[in-house]
Protein backbone atom coordinates (compact mmCIF):
# COMPACT_ATOMS: atom_id res chain seq x y z
CA UNK A 1 0.00 0.00 0.00
CA UNK A 2 1.24 3.84 -1.08
CA UNK A 3 0.16 5.14 2.18
CA UNK A 4 -1.44 4.48 5.91
CA UNK A 5 -4.79 6.18 4.13
CA UNK A 6 -4.85 3.73 1.26
CA UNK A 7 -4.13 0.50 3.97
CA UNK A 8 -6.92 1.81 6.33
CA UNK A 9 -8.77 2.92 3.56
CA UNK A 10 -8.50 -0.85 1.48
CA UNK A 11 -9.21 -2.68 5.36
CA UNK A 12 -12.72 -1.23 5.26
CA UNK A 13 -13.61 -1.50 1.47
CA UNK A 14 -12.51 -5.22 1.12
CA UNK A 15 -13.91 -6.32 4.58
CA UNK A 16 -17.39 -4.76 4.28
CA UNK A 17 -18.18 -4.51 0.57
CA UNK A 18 -21.66 -5.93 0.52
CA UNK A 19 -22.52 -3.39 3.99
CA UNK A 20 -21.46 -1.09 1.34
CA UNK A 21 -23.35 -2.35 -1.35
CA UNK A 22 -26.56 -2.55 1.26
CA UNK A 23 -26.43 0.81 2.04
CA UNK A 24 -26.05 1.90 -1.52
CA UNK A 25 -29.30 0.31 -2.10
CA UNK A 26 -30.68 1.81 0.81
CA UNK A 27 -29.99 5.14 -0.31
CA UNK A 28 -30.94 4.42 -4.08
CA UNK A 29 -34.15 3.54 -2.33
CA UNK A 30 -34.94 6.33 -0.61
CA UNK A 31 -34.56 8.09 -3.76
CA UNK A 32 -36.92 6.19 -6.04
CA UNK A 33 -39.37 7.10 -3.47
CA UNK A 34 -38.61 10.60 -3.57
CA UNK A 35 -38.54 10.54 -7.69
CA UNK A 36 -41.11 7.79 -8.62
CA UNK A 37 -43.17 6.62 -5.89
CA UNK A 38 -44.17 9.92 -3.96
CA UNK A 39 -46.20 12.79 -6.93
CA UNK A 40 -43.98 15.92 -7.12
CA UNK A 41 -44.62 18.35 -4.19
CA UNK A 42 -46.85 15.45 -2.35
CA UNK A 43 -45.70 16.10 1.11
CA UNK A 44 -45.54 13.49 3.88
CA UNK A 45 -47.45 14.59 6.96
CA UNK A 46 -45.94 14.48 10.36
CA UNK A 47 -48.57 11.72 11.43
CA UNK A 48 -47.59 9.63 8.39
CA UNK A 49 -46.29 6.28 9.66
CA UNK A 50 -44.21 5.60 6.50
CA UNK A 51 -41.96 8.55 7.78
CA UNK A 52 -40.75 6.31 10.51
CA UNK A 53 -40.73 2.98 8.78
CA UNK A 54 -38.69 4.20 5.49
CA UNK A 55 -36.91 7.00 7.37
CA UNK A 56 -36.00 6.46 10.76
CA UNK A 57 -36.13 2.69 11.19
CA UNK A 58 -33.26 2.17 8.24
CA UNK A 59 -31.07 4.93 8.62
CA UNK A 60 -31.01 4.30 12.78
CA UNK A 61 -29.86 0.33 12.12
CA UNK A 62 -27.59 1.32 9.32
CA UNK A 63 -25.96 3.88 11.72
CA UNK A 64 -25.63 1.28 14.23
CA UNK A 65 -24.08 -0.95 11.19
CA UNK A 66 -21.63 1.79 10.57
CA UNK A 67 -20.79 2.25 14.41
CA UNK A 68 -19.65 -1.08 14.41
CA UNK A 69 -17.34 -0.66 10.82
CA UNK A 70 -15.59 1.63 12.07
CA UNK A 71 -14.76 0.64 15.35
CA UNK A 72 -13.74 -2.81 14.16
CA UNK A 73 -16.11 -3.74 16.47
CA UNK A 74 -17.21 -7.06 14.33
CA UNK A 75 -14.04 -8.39 14.94
CA UNK A 76 -13.27 -7.87 18.42
CA UNK A 77 -14.15 -9.09 21.92
CA UNK A 78 -16.59 -5.74 23.41
CA UNK A 79 -16.38 -7.54 27.19
CA UNK A 80 -12.70 -8.19 27.15
CA UNK A 81 -9.35 -5.71 28.65
CA UNK A 82 -7.46 -5.57 25.62
CA UNK A 83 -8.27 -2.89 22.91
CA UNK A 84 -10.46 -3.96 20.19
CA UNK A 85 -8.18 -1.66 17.97
CA UNK A 86 -7.06 -4.96 15.36
CA UNK A 87 -3.62 -5.88 16.78
CA UNK A 88 -2.39 -6.54 13.18
CA UNK A 89 -2.43 -3.13 12.25
CA UNK A 90 0.01 -2.09 15.06
CA UNK A 91 2.46 -3.60 12.38
CA UNK A 92 2.13 -1.16 9.64
CA UNK A 93 4.81 1.56 9.15
CA UNK A 94 3.10 4.28 10.27
CA UNK A 95 2.53 6.72 12.80
CA UNK A 96 0.02 5.98 15.99
CA UNK A 97 -1.17 9.64 15.30
CA UNK A 98 -2.58 7.84 11.43
CA UNK A 99 -3.88 4.69 13.11
CA UNK A 100 -6.31 6.63 15.24
CA UNK A 101 -6.94 9.56 12.65
CA UNK A 102 -7.71 7.40 9.47
CA UNK A 103 -10.66 5.32 11.23
CA UNK A 104 -12.07 8.58 12.79
CA UNK A 105 -11.79 10.47 9.48
CA UNK A 106 -13.52 7.87 7.45
CA UNK A 107 -15.61 7.50 10.22
CA UNK A 108 -16.66 11.18 10.49
CA UNK A 109 -17.38 11.40 6.32
CA UNK A 110 -19.35 8.65 6.27
CA UNK A 111 -21.61 9.34 9.03
CA UNK A 112 -21.83 13.79 7.19
CA UNK A 113 -22.49 11.53 3.95
CA UNK A 114 -25.21 9.00 5.22
CA UNK A 115 -26.72 12.18 7.30
CA UNK A 116 -26.81 14.78 3.98
CA UNK A 117 -27.81 12.53 1.48
CA UNK A 118 -30.34 10.71 3.39
CA UNK A 119 -31.84 14.00 3.89
CA UNK A 120 -31.99 15.05 0.59
CA UNK A 121 -33.61 11.73 -0.59
CA UNK A 122 -35.85 11.07 2.11
CA UNK A 123 -39.50 12.78 2.28
CA UNK A 124 -39.62 14.67 4.78
CA UNK A 125 -42.64 15.70 7.16
CA UNK A 126 -44.26 18.68 5.85
CA UNK A 127 -44.70 21.94 8.40
CA UNK A 128 -41.39 20.43 10.00
CA UNK A 129 -37.99 22.23 9.89
CA UNK A 130 -35.14 19.46 9.00
CA UNK A 131 -31.66 20.35 10.48
CA UNK A 132 -28.95 20.65 8.46
CA UNK A 133 -25.60 19.87 10.25
CA UNK A 134 -26.18 19.18 13.59
CA UNK A 135 -27.86 15.60 13.48
CA UNK A 136 -24.59 15.17 11.10
CA UNK A 137 -22.16 16.55 13.93
CA UNK A 138 -24.26 14.51 16.53
CA UNK A 139 -23.43 11.22 14.80
CA UNK A 140 -19.86 11.79 14.24
CA UNK A 141 -19.61 12.65 17.50
CA UNK A 142 -20.63 9.42 18.97
CA UNK A 143 -18.78 7.42 16.62
CA UNK A 144 -15.79 9.56 17.43
CA UNK A 145 -16.25 8.68 20.76
CA UNK A 146 -17.58 4.69 20.53
CA UNK A 147 -14.06 4.53 18.72
CA UNK A 148 -11.95 5.99 21.45
CA UNK A 149 -13.57 4.11 23.95
CA UNK A 150 -13.34 0.68 22.04
CA UNK A 151 -10.01 0.87 21.53
CA UNK A 152 -8.96 1.60 25.12
CA UNK A 153 -7.56 -1.05 27.02
CA UNK A 154 -9.46 -1.50 30.48
CA UNK A 155 -8.21 -2.81 33.64
CA UNK A 156 -11.50 -4.82 34.16
CA UNK A 157 -13.62 -7.12 32.03
CA UNK A 158 -16.67 -5.56 30.52
CA UNK A 159 -16.00 -2.08 32.05
CA UNK A 160 -16.03 -1.05 28.28
CA UNK A 161 -19.63 -1.35 27.92
CA UNK A 162 -20.22 0.55 31.27
CA UNK A 163 -18.58 3.19 30.16
CA UNK A 164 -19.22 3.63 26.71
CA UNK A 165 -22.97 3.00 27.91
CA UNK A 166 -23.21 6.11 30.30
CA UNK A 167 -20.96 8.48 27.96
CA UNK A 168 -23.10 7.92 25.18
CA UNK A 169 -26.15 8.06 26.81
CA UNK A 170 -25.34 11.11 28.44
CA UNK A 171 -24.84 12.95 25.02
CA UNK A 172 -28.08 11.63 24.26
CA UNK A 173 -29.56 13.14 26.96
CA UNK A 174 -28.17 16.19 26.57
CA UNK A 175 -28.85 16.31 22.72
CA UNK A 176 -32.60 15.60 23.79
CA UNK A 177 -32.95 18.50 26.49
CA UNK A 178 -31.79 20.61 23.40
CA UNK A 179 -34.33 19.71 21.69
CA UNK A 180 -37.13 19.75 23.54
CA UNK A 181 -35.96 23.15 24.41
CA UNK A 182 -36.39 24.25 20.83
CA UNK A 183 -32.04 25.17 21.28
CA UNK A 184 -31.27 26.61 17.78
CA UNK A 185 -29.25 24.70 14.93
CA UNK A 186 -26.26 27.25 15.31
CA UNK A 187 -26.19 26.71 19.25
CA UNK A 188 -25.96 22.76 18.82
CA UNK A 189 -23.14 23.19 15.94
CA UNK A 190 -21.38 24.85 18.48
CA UNK A 191 -22.12 22.31 21.64
CA UNK A 192 -21.37 19.10 19.17
CA UNK A 193 -18.22 20.67 17.25
CA UNK A 194 -15.89 19.97 19.95
CA UNK A 195 -16.72 16.67 20.76
CA UNK A 196 -14.60 15.05 17.60
CA UNK A 197 -11.67 16.68 18.04
CA UNK A 198 -11.57 15.78 21.44
CA UNK A 199 -12.85 12.71 20.82
CA UNK A 200 -9.60 11.95 18.30
CA UNK A 201 -7.02 12.94 20.81
CA UNK A 202 -8.82 10.36 23.43
CA UNK A 203 -8.36 7.95 20.72
CA UNK A 204 -4.51 8.55 20.00
CA UNK A 205 -3.62 8.14 23.19
CA UNK A 206 -5.68 4.50 23.47
CA UNK A 207 -4.44 3.38 20.71
CA UNK A 208 -0.89 4.57 21.60
CA UNK A 209 -1.09 2.39 24.50
CA UNK A 210 -2.68 -0.52 23.11
CA UNK A 211 0.22 -0.36 20.53
CA UNK A 212 3.00 -0.95 23.41
CA UNK A 213 1.15 -3.83 24.97
CA UNK A 214 -0.66 -1.83 27.83
CA UNK A 215 -3.18 -3.93 29.67
CA UNK A 216 -3.68 -2.42 32.67
CA UNK A 217 -5.43 -5.00 35.47
CA UNK A 218 -7.16 -3.47 38.59
CA UNK A 219 -8.69 -7.06 39.55
CA UNK A 220 -6.27 -7.25 42.09
CA UNK A 221 -8.29 -4.44 44.03
CA UNK A 222 -11.35 -6.74 44.61
CA UNK A 223 -9.16 -9.52 46.33
CA UNK A 224 -10.15 -8.69 49.47
CA UNK A 225 -13.72 -9.44 48.85
CA UNK A 226 -13.05 -12.87 48.05
CA UNK A 227 -13.51 -15.76 50.52
CA UNK A 228 -11.56 -16.40 53.46
CA UNK A 229 -7.62 -17.67 53.19
CA UNK A 230 -8.87 -21.26 54.61
CA UNK A 231 -10.98 -22.02 50.91
CA UNK A 232 -8.99 -24.13 48.33
CA UNK A 233 -6.90 -22.25 46.02
CA UNK A 234 -8.52 -21.62 42.77
CA UNK A 235 -11.58 -22.86 44.39
CA UNK A 236 -14.18 -20.69 42.58
CA UNK A 237 -12.23 -20.76 39.82
CA UNK A 238 -13.71 -23.68 39.39
CA UNK A 239 -17.08 -24.90 37.03
CA UNK A 240 -19.10 -27.86 38.07
CA UNK A 241 -18.79 -29.36 34.38
CA UNK A 242 -17.85 -28.70 31.32
CA UNK A 243 -20.81 -26.96 30.16
CA UNK A 244 -20.73 -24.65 32.98
CA UNK A 245 -17.34 -23.55 31.97
CA UNK A 246 -18.50 -23.22 28.19
CA UNK A 247 -21.35 -21.42 29.02
CA UNK A 248 -19.06 -18.67 31.15
CA UNK A 249 -17.11 -18.26 27.99
CA UNK A 250 -19.93 -17.76 25.59
CA UNK A 251 -21.51 -15.07 27.87
CA UNK A 252 -18.27 -13.68 28.13
CA UNK A 253 -17.28 -13.45 24.34
CA UNK A 254 -20.90 -13.39 22.79
CA UNK A 255 -24.08 -12.45 25.53
CA UNK A 256 -23.12 -9.06 26.04
CA UNK A 257 -23.10 -8.00 22.10
CA UNK A 258 -27.39 -8.05 21.73
CA UNK A 259 -27.52 -6.03 24.88
CA UNK A 260 -24.72 -3.06 23.94
CA UNK A 261 -26.44 -2.90 20.51
CA UNK A 262 -29.68 -2.07 22.11
CA UNK A 263 -28.49 0.21 24.60
CA UNK A 264 -26.81 2.28 22.19
CA UNK A 265 -29.42 2.34 19.56
CA UNK A 266 -32.54 3.10 21.67
CA UNK A 267 -31.93 6.12 22.65
CA UNK A 268 -31.24 7.15 19.43
CA UNK A 269 -34.81 6.41 18.37
CA UNK A 270 -37.14 7.20 21.73
CA UNK A 271 -35.77 10.72 20.98
CA UNK A 272 -38.45 11.06 18.53
CA UNK A 273 -41.00 10.95 21.20
CA UNK A 274 -39.73 14.22 21.92
CA UNK A 275 -40.23 15.79 18.63
CA UNK A 276 -43.49 14.55 17.92
CA UNK A 277 -45.24 14.90 21.01
CA UNK A 278 -48.94 14.10 22.06
CA UNK A 279 -50.12 16.06 18.90
CA UNK A 280 -49.12 13.34 16.21
CA UNK A 281 -50.04 10.22 17.40
CA UNK A 282 -48.96 8.23 14.42
CA UNK A 283 -45.30 9.51 14.86
CA UNK A 284 -45.82 7.87 18.64
CA UNK A 285 -46.72 4.71 17.84
CA UNK A 286 -44.60 4.26 14.78
CA UNK A 287 -41.62 4.83 16.87
CA UNK A 288 -42.67 2.73 19.84
CA UNK A 289 -42.89 0.35 17.01
CA UNK A 290 -39.40 0.68 15.40
CA UNK A 291 -38.13 0.63 19.54
CA UNK A 292 -40.14 -2.95 19.75
CA UNK A 293 -38.52 -4.14 16.60
CA UNK A 294 -34.85 -3.03 17.59
CA UNK A 295 -33.63 -6.07 19.65
CA UNK A 296 -35.27 -8.89 16.67
CA UNK A 297 -33.82 -6.42 13.87
CA UNK A 298 -30.24 -6.24 15.73
CA UNK A 299 -30.32 -9.87 16.89
CA UNK A 300 -29.96 -10.48 12.82
CA UNK A 301 -26.82 -9.09 12.92
CA UNK A 302 -25.94 -10.16 16.18
CA UNK A 303 -25.89 -13.59 14.90
CA UNK A 304 -24.09 -12.91 11.85
CA UNK A 305 -21.15 -11.84 13.23
CA UNK A 306 -20.30 -13.35 16.46
CA UNK A 307 -19.88 -16.74 15.58
CA UNK A 308 -16.52 -15.97 14.79
CA UNK A 309 -14.61 -18.41 16.63
CA UNK A 310 -11.14 -16.77 16.15
CA UNK A 311 -11.24 -13.04 14.91
CA UNK A 312 -7.87 -12.63 14.49
CA UNK A 313 -7.05 -15.50 11.50
CA UNK A 314 -8.15 -14.95 7.85
CA UNK A 315 -10.40 -18.21 8.40
CA UNK A 316 -12.43 -16.29 11.20
CA UNK A 317 -15.27 -18.74 11.02
CA UNK A 318 -13.23 -22.16 11.03
CA UNK A 319 -13.16 -23.67 14.63
CA UNK A 320 -9.70 -23.73 16.28
CA UNK A 321 -8.34 -26.03 18.20
CA UNK A 322 -9.56 -24.57 21.35
CA UNK A 323 -12.94 -24.92 20.41
CA UNK A 324 -12.71 -28.04 18.66
CA UNK A 325 -11.18 -30.22 21.26
CA UNK A 326 -13.46 -29.29 24.09
CA UNK A 327 -14.65 -32.29 26.21
CA UNK A 328 -18.28 -31.51 24.73
CA UNK A 329 -20.18 -32.97 21.86
CA UNK A 330 -21.49 -31.08 19.22
CA UNK A 331 -25.06 -30.70 20.23
CA UNK A 332 -24.12 -29.95 24.24
CA UNK A 333 -21.80 -26.96 22.40
CA UNK A 334 -24.39 -25.70 20.89
CA UNK A 335 -27.29 -25.92 23.75
CA UNK A 336 -25.12 -24.11 25.44
CA UNK A 337 -25.15 -21.29 22.93
CA UNK A 338 -28.25 -21.29 22.89
CA UNK A 339 -28.82 -20.96 26.42
CA UNK A 340 -26.51 -17.41 26.09
CA UNK A 341 -29.10 -16.84 23.63
CA UNK A 342 -32.00 -16.61 26.16
CA UNK A 343 -29.78 -14.47 28.23
CA UNK A 344 -28.77 -11.99 26.00
CA UNK A 345 -32.32 -11.60 25.12
CA UNK A 346 -33.39 -11.24 28.45
CA UNK A 347 -31.35 -8.76 29.24
CA UNK A 348 -31.80 -6.88 25.86
CA UNK A 349 -35.68 -6.95 26.28
CA UNK A 350 -35.25 -5.27 29.79
CA UNK A 351 -33.66 -2.55 28.70
CA UNK A 352 -36.53 -1.83 26.08
CA UNK A 353 -38.94 -2.58 28.56
CA UNK A 354 -37.05 0.14 31.15
CA UNK A 355 -36.48 2.37 28.21
CA UNK A 356 -39.56 2.52 26.61
CA UNK A 357 -41.63 3.60 29.87
CA UNK A 358 -39.49 6.08 30.91
CA UNK A 359 -39.56 8.20 27.20
CA UNK A 360 -43.00 7.65 27.42
CA UNK A 361 -43.32 10.04 30.66
CA UNK A 362 -40.84 12.08 30.38
CA UNK A 363 -41.84 13.28 26.60
CA UNK A 364 -45.52 13.71 27.61
CA UNK A 365 -46.65 10.72 24.59
CA UNK A 366 -48.11 8.02 27.22
CA UNK A 367 -51.09 9.32 27.00
CA UNK A 368 -51.41 8.45 23.24
CA UNK A 369 -50.46 4.90 24.29
CA UNK A 370 -53.25 4.46 26.81
CA UNK A 371 -55.91 5.84 24.55
CA UNK A 372 -54.89 3.80 21.59
CA UNK A 373 -55.04 0.93 24.57
CA UNK A 374 -58.94 1.56 25.88
CA UNK A 375 -59.80 1.35 22.07
CA UNK A 376 -58.60 -1.62 21.65
CA UNK A 377 -60.05 -2.86 25.23
CA UNK A 378 -63.52 -1.58 24.02
CA UNK A 379 -63.01 -3.22 20.40
CA UNK A 380 -62.21 -6.46 21.55
CA UNK A 381 -62.97 -6.46 25.27
CA UNK A 382 -60.32 -6.18 28.38
CA UNK A 383 -59.55 -10.00 28.48
CA UNK A 384 -58.27 -10.32 24.79
CA UNK A 385 -56.71 -7.13 24.85
CA UNK A 386 -54.71 -8.57 27.64
CA UNK A 387 -53.78 -11.58 26.28
CA UNK A 388 -52.85 -9.87 22.69
CA UNK A 389 -50.64 -7.92 24.74
CA UNK A 390 -48.82 -10.50 26.39
CA UNK A 391 -48.83 -12.75 23.05
CA UNK A 392 -47.39 -9.87 20.92
CA UNK A 393 -44.46 -9.11 23.24
CA UNK A 394 -44.17 -13.00 23.87
CA UNK A 395 -43.97 -13.25 20.16
CA UNK A 396 -41.01 -9.94 20.15
CA UNK A 397 -39.00 -11.72 22.67
CA UNK A 398 -38.94 -14.98 21.09
CA UNK A 399 -38.61 -13.62 17.92
CA UNK A 400 -35.17 -12.09 19.04
CA UNK A 401 -34.34 -15.39 20.17
CA UNK A 402 -35.15 -16.96 17.11
CA UNK A 403 -32.57 -14.38 15.24
CA UNK A 404 -30.08 -15.25 17.58
CA UNK A 405 -30.49 -19.56 17.53
CA UNK A 406 -31.98 -19.57 13.78
CA UNK A 407 -28.81 -18.11 12.28
CA UNK A 408 -26.49 -19.86 14.22
CA UNK A 409 -26.18 -23.09 11.79
CA UNK A 410 -24.55 -20.11 9.13
CA UNK A 411 -21.95 -19.18 10.88
CA UNK A 412 -21.27 -22.92 12.35
CA UNK A 413 -20.72 -24.02 8.90
CA UNK A 414 -17.34 -22.32 8.66
CA UNK A 415 -17.85 -20.62 5.32
CA UNK A 416 -17.02 -16.79 5.96
CA UNK A 417 -19.26 -16.05 2.76
CA UNK A 418 -22.55 -17.66 3.84
CA UNK A 419 -22.08 -15.48 7.11
CA UNK A 420 -21.42 -12.34 5.24
CA UNK A 421 -24.06 -13.02 2.27
CA UNK A 422 -26.42 -12.75 5.23
CA UNK A 423 -25.86 -9.58 6.84
CA UNK A 424 -26.00 -8.45 3.09
CA UNK A 425 -28.97 -9.84 2.58
CA UNK A 426 -30.76 -8.64 5.87
CA UNK A 427 -29.40 -4.95 5.10
CA UNK A 428 -30.77 -5.35 1.28
CA UNK A 429 -34.30 -6.75 3.07
CA UNK A 430 -34.23 -3.63 5.46
CA UNK A 431 -34.49 -1.06 2.26
CA UNK A 432 -36.78 -3.20 0.06
CA UNK A 433 -39.16 -3.74 2.36
CA UNK A 434 -39.89 -1.12 3.88
CA UNK A 435 -40.67 0.53 0.15
CA UNK A 436 -42.83 -2.85 -0.24
CA UNK A 437 -45.00 -1.97 2.91
CA UNK A 438 -45.24 1.55 1.72
CA UNK A 439 -46.46 0.46 -2.06
CA UNK A 440 -48.37 -2.02 -1.17
CA UNK A 441 -50.28 0.28 1.56
CA UNK A 442 -51.60 2.49 -1.12
CA UNK A 443 -52.48 -0.28 -3.66
CA UNK A 444 -55.65 -1.44 -2.46
CA UNK A 445 -56.10 -4.30 -5.10
CA UNK A 446 -52.61 -5.88 -4.88
CA UNK A 447 -53.71 -5.92 -0.76
CA UNK A 448 -56.43 -7.78 -2.20
CA UNK A 449 -54.44 -10.21 -4.26
CA UNK A 450 -51.75 -10.88 -1.41
CA UNK A 451 -54.63 -11.47 0.74
CA UNK A 452 -56.08 -14.24 -1.26
CA UNK A 453 -52.59 -16.05 -2.26
CA UNK A 454 -52.13 -15.85 1.43
CA UNK A 455 -53.33 -19.64 2.26
CA UNK A 456 -51.09 -21.00 -1.30
CA UNK A 457 -48.10 -19.03 0.33
CA UNK A 458 -48.09 -20.53 4.00
CA UNK A 459 -48.81 -23.52 2.87
CA UNK A 460 -46.09 -23.57 0.37
CA UNK A 461 -43.61 -22.32 3.26
CA UNK A 462 -44.94 -25.09 5.53
CA UNK A 463 -44.22 -27.53 3.35
CA UNK A 464 -40.86 -26.60 2.77
CA UNK A 465 -40.20 -26.46 6.32
CA UNK A 466 -41.48 -29.60 7.25
CA UNK A 467 -39.51 -31.62 4.32
CA UNK A 468 -36.27 -29.61 5.23
CA UNK A 469 -36.68 -30.86 9.32
CA UNK A 470 -37.59 -34.37 8.35
CA UNK A 471 -34.38 -34.02 5.70
CA UNK A 472 -32.17 -33.10 8.55
CA UNK A 473 -33.62 -35.50 11.21
CA UNK A 474 -32.68 -38.23 9.38
CA UNK A 475 -29.40 -37.01 8.99
CA UNK A 476 -29.00 -36.26 12.65
CA UNK A 477 -30.30 -40.01 13.46
CA UNK A 478 -28.05 -41.10 10.85
CA UNK A 479 -25.01 -39.50 12.40
CA UNK A 480 -25.43 -40.45 15.82
CA UNK A 481 -25.23 -36.09 16.45
CA UNK A 482 -28.51 -36.31 18.68
CA UNK A 483 -29.50 -39.37 21.25
CA UNK A 484 -32.74 -41.05 19.73
CA UNK A 485 -34.32 -39.85 22.99
CA UNK A 486 -33.41 -36.13 22.15
CA UNK A 487 -34.77 -36.04 18.98
CA UNK A 488 -37.84 -37.86 20.24
CA UNK A 489 -38.31 -35.57 22.85
CA UNK A 490 -37.70 -32.09 20.57
CA UNK A 491 -40.27 -33.41 17.83
CA UNK A 492 -42.34 -33.44 20.97
CA UNK A 493 -42.01 -30.32 21.81
CA UNK A 494 -41.99 -28.67 18.88
CA UNK A 495 -45.43 -30.55 18.41
CA UNK A 496 -46.69 -29.05 21.92
CA UNK A 497 -45.98 -25.81 21.07
CA UNK A 498 -47.28 -25.52 17.66
CA UNK A 499 -50.68 -26.40 19.12
CA UNK A 500 -50.53 -24.36 21.90
CA UNK A 501 -50.01 -21.18 19.99
CA UNK A 502 -52.76 -22.84 17.97
CA UNK A 503 -55.27 -22.98 20.38
CA UNK A 504 -54.27 -19.67 21.28
CA UNK A 505 -54.72 -17.81 17.91
CA UNK A 506 -58.06 -19.84 17.55
CA UNK A 507 -59.59 -18.39 21.04
CA UNK A 508 -58.10 -15.02 20.03
CA UNK A 509 -59.42 -14.82 16.34
CA UNK A 510 -62.81 -16.75 16.97
CA UNK A 511 -64.85 -13.91 15.91
CA UNK A 512 -62.81 -13.09 13.26
CA UNK A 513 -63.57 -14.54 9.29
CA UNK A 514 -60.01 -16.28 9.19
CA UNK A 515 -59.94 -19.86 8.11
CA UNK A 516 -58.80 -22.14 11.10
CA UNK A 517 -56.20 -24.16 8.65
CA UNK A 518 -54.20 -20.68 8.23
CA UNK A 519 -53.75 -20.04 11.82
CA UNK A 520 -52.40 -23.49 12.10
CA UNK A 521 -50.45 -23.00 9.16
CA UNK A 522 -49.05 -19.37 10.84
CA UNK A 523 -48.27 -21.71 14.68
CA UNK A 524 -46.59 -24.19 12.42
CA UNK A 525 -44.37 -21.16 10.51
CA UNK A 526 -44.14 -19.29 13.79
CA UNK A 527 -42.03 -21.96 16.08
CA UNK A 528 -38.81 -22.90 14.80
CA UNK A 529 -37.76 -25.87 13.74
CA UNK A 530 -35.45 -27.21 10.67
CA UNK A 531 -33.01 -24.23 11.27
CA UNK A 532 -32.59 -24.65 15.00
CA UNK A 533 -31.87 -28.21 13.99
CA UNK A 534 -29.34 -27.94 11.54
CA UNK A 535 -27.07 -26.14 14.06
CA UNK A 536 -25.45 -29.33 15.25
CA UNK A 537 -24.96 -30.51 11.65
CA UNK A 538 -23.29 -27.64 10.99
CA UNK A 539 -20.71 -27.78 13.98
CA UNK A 540 -19.89 -31.50 13.28
CA UNK A 541 -18.98 -30.65 10.17
CA UNK A 542 -17.25 -27.61 11.32
CA UNK A 543 -15.18 -29.04 13.37
CA UNK A 544 -14.41 -32.34 11.89
CA UNK A 545 -13.22 -31.12 8.45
Amino acid sequence: MRSAAAAIAWEFRRRHRWGLLALTGYLLALAIIKFLIRKPGQPVDLNDVRFALVVVVPLAVTFTYSLAVFTFGLSGDLAARQSMYPARMFTLPVTTAALAGWPMLYGTAAMAILWLVTRLLAVWPSGFAIPVIWPALLAAALLAWTQALTWMPYGLPGLRVVVAILLLAAIDAVVILAIHYDTREAVMVAGLAPLVPLAYLAARFAVARARRGEVPDWRGIFARIRPAPDAAPGRWHRFASPAAAQSWFEWRRHGRSLPTLVAILLPLELALLFLAGPDAPNLVLATLLGGLLTPPFLATFVAATVRKSNPQLGDSHGLPPFIATRPLSSAALVGVTLTTAIRSTLVAWALVLLGIPLALVLSGTGVVVIERMNRIAGAIGSPRAIVLGLLVLSGLLASTWKQLAQSLYLGLTGREWVVKASVFLALAGLAVVGQLAVWVSEHTEVQVALWNALPFIFGGLAVGKMSAAAGIAVRLYRGRVLSDRTLVTGAAGWFVAVLALYGLLLWLASDALIPRYLLLLVAILAVPLARLSAAPLALEWNRHR
